[in-house]
């Protein structure tokens, strides 16, 4: 046993050599996006005044079409829609943002990153802004806060796209590993904690070993891993927050399905055909579960289906929202 323990001390601490910097190709990538598709970059202030990054595209359109508001999952952040953004932006107005504790948005410490600061950090975004009729992007981790948002907002709500996301309690759901370990309370679960709070790069090196599976192209995996793995040593806080509370916040939304049944506005279901974590299962039980919603399995993508095929969930979603 204290062999084990001495093991798994090594493995936490300093298993692995820290990853190279990212930066440089973060630098470069953001420069060649900015020329490629300008922009206006927002800072959004929360009620409590914490600081949110986002991003406008498009203004010109604002008020002629809903708005698309992208928001991410974890342990990402708002570059996940660099390759989707180009298939909208010359027809609609977009937004995306980092949600507080990710990407370049603010991370404060000690703060609880659950569902309900996600709100409201999706609240400031659509105050600050003055959005009026919006069509919410949802993947993975933010389809609870944007389909809260949307059932106590439906006036407000011309559509939903869901895209290899989740919200409550289903027979397919199956958590990534890292995930589903972090979300699972044990003294080892603690450790490694402990341990990723002392080795920043051991736990960036972990990132990036679950990411690799979330991909299906491994062209677009090489090249934005990097991007989005750049930030991982700061979202610590906010990964282990967010996990620590996941499964409280599926089961409490198991109350809120009737709601959800009775939602009026369109909702397009677009998941990655390969995903073996938020499955065709996981898409299929949505169709089930909201009544005006239209399903599209998206064949040699994964869980990152707007990276994967990028040029088709933007030809999808452009026939979808005319």
């Amino acid at each position: 046993m204290k062999k084990f323990l001495l093991l798994l001390c090594i493995l936490v601490l300093g298993g692995c050599a820290s990853p190279p910097s990212s930066q440089p190709i973060f630098d470069a990538h953001i420069a060649q996006f900015k020329i490629a598709q300008p922009h206006t970059d927002h800072t959004v202030l929360r009620k409590d005044g914490k600081r949110i990054q986002a991003r406008e595209f498009n203004p010109a359109k604002k008020g002629q079409a809903p708005t698309l508001v992208m928001m991410h999952g974890f342990p990402d952040n708002q570059h996940l829609y660099d390759l989707l953004i180009p298939q909208l932006s010359q027809q609609y107005h977009l937004v995306s943002f980092d949600f507080l504790g990710w990407g370049a948005s603010d991370k404060p410490m000690p703060h609880v990153y659950d569902v309900a600061s996600q709100r409201a950090d999706l609240e400031a975004v659509i105050k600050q802004l003055s959005l009026s009729q919006v069509v919410l992007v949802l993947h993975d981790l933010s389809g609870q806060s944007g389909i809260d948002w949307a059932l106590d907002n439906e006036a407000q709500t011309a559509a939903l796209v869901l895209l290899n996301t989740y919200y409550s309690p289903m027979d397919s759901l199956v958590a990534p590993e890292a995930i589903q370990f972090y979300a699972t309370p044990s003294w080892i679960r603690d450790l490694a904690v402990w341990g990723a709070t002392k080795s920043g790069g051991n736990f960036q090196n972990g990132v990036g070993g679950q990411l690799a599976r979330f991909f299906s192209n491994a062209k677009v995996r090489d090249e934005f891993t990097p991007i989005i793995t750049n930030s991982s040593v700061s979202i610590r806080p906010a990964f282990f927050s967010s996990t620590s509370v996941l499964w409280q916040e599926l089961e409490a939304r198991r109350a809120f399905v009737p709601r959800v049944q009775q939602f009026k506005k369109p909702v397009h279901i677009v998941f990655g055909a390969d995903d073996p974590y938020l499955n065709p299962g996981v898409a299929q039980d949505f169709k089930r579960l909201f009544s005006n919603s239209s399903l599209d399995l998206v064949p040699q993508a994964g869980h990152y289906v707007q990276l994967d095929r990028a040029d088709e969930v933007g030809r999808i979603l452009r026939e979808k929202l005319k």
